[in-house]
């Protein structure tokens, strides 16, 4: 599966190596300790309905940039610090990304997560 940056026609592959959070644990968890992750890595979140999400980095020892969507398109991209980071936007998926992935998506981009 791979995640792609769509906008205006253009296709960038943000992520090929993609790992669902689809059970609560994984969702609690996320990327909580863990030491680093790949280049071309992305944990993905999805949920039944567009709500406000939080996304917090207590336990993530790692910059991250993450993307909330809303049908596709991006509705905040937002790179938090270790630890102390947090930040909060309507999504029905938030993509979770190494920190720099994310630096070509803007608001109102097109960034397709595939359903497996």
């Amino acid at each position: 599966m791979e995640i792609v940056h769509d906008p205006d026609g253009r296709h960038a592959v943000l992520a090929s190596d993609v790992d669902v959070a689809d059970s609560l644990s994984s969702q609690t968890r996320g990327l909580m300790f863990r030491r680093s992750i790949p280049e071309d890595y992305a944990l993905v979140f999805r949920f039944e309905t567009a709500k406000p999400r939080d996304v917090h980095m207590l336990f993530v020892t790692f910059p991250i940039d993450v993307l909330w969507l809303v049908d596709d398109v991006v509705r905040r991209v937002e790179r938090l610090k270790p630890w102390r980071g947090y930040a909060r936007e309507e999504a029905d998926t938030i993509v979770e990304l190494p920190a720099g992935s994310a630096d070509r998506v803007a608001v109102g981009d097109r960034v397709v997560v595939p359903s497996r």
